[in-house]
């Protein structure tokens, strides 16, 4: 089995951070959460620097980010924020380091119920009908990683985290 590192993208409440860490488990590897990392590193949480800040500026400091976890953090499965992928700066040093790129594709309802159910605030995302626009929009970037689950046909973080598995044999 190769050592080579898993990022997992996907839009908002896909369960990127659940299925990250459920695939570091299985590996017995370290995890990083962008979005928790960047709330550590800045003290303000993606949503509030997006309200504050602008989404522009956000985007700048999660590329930082993401360059940091890449370059000094020894994690090996990194699930970035919602749109992270969007951008193609980001693509460029997850490819630069030749990691494995997972979108987790999951229905617009599924993500829709679990952004409404968490409690966190989601500027991107304030009403159905934008956080709907979003979804779509960004799907086609998303459909740019190596490795697309269904998360209809393969339910459940662990059981994703063994389809994934399989693909760094």
């Amino acid at each position: 089995m190769t050592d080579r590192r898993i990022i997992v993208v996907g839009f908002m409440g896909c369960g990127k951070t659940t299925v990250a860490r459920a695939l570091a488990q299985r590996l017995g590897c370290a995890m990083v959460d962008l979005d928790s990392f960047i709330t550590d590193r800045e003290g303000h949480t993606p949503a509030e620097i997006i309200v504050q800040d602008s989404e522009p500026s956000f985007r700048e400091i999660e590329t930082q980010a993401l360059r940091v976890v890449l370059e000094e953090n020894a994690a090996r499965v990194i699930a970035l924020g919602g749109g992270a992928w969007m951008i193609e700066a980001n693509r460029a040093l997850v490819a630069q380091h030749d990691c494995l790129s997972v979108w987790l594709d999951a229905p617009f309802e599924l993500c829709w119920e679990r952004i409404t159910s968490s409690g966190t605030r989601r500027p991107l995302a304030p009403d159905r009908e934008s956080a709907r626009e979003l979804y779509y929009s960004r799907r086609p970037a998303y459909g740019l990683a190596q490795i697309r689950i269904d998360s209809c046909e393969i339910t459940g973080p662990d059981q994703i985290a063994i389809e994934v598995e399989t693909h760094l044999q």
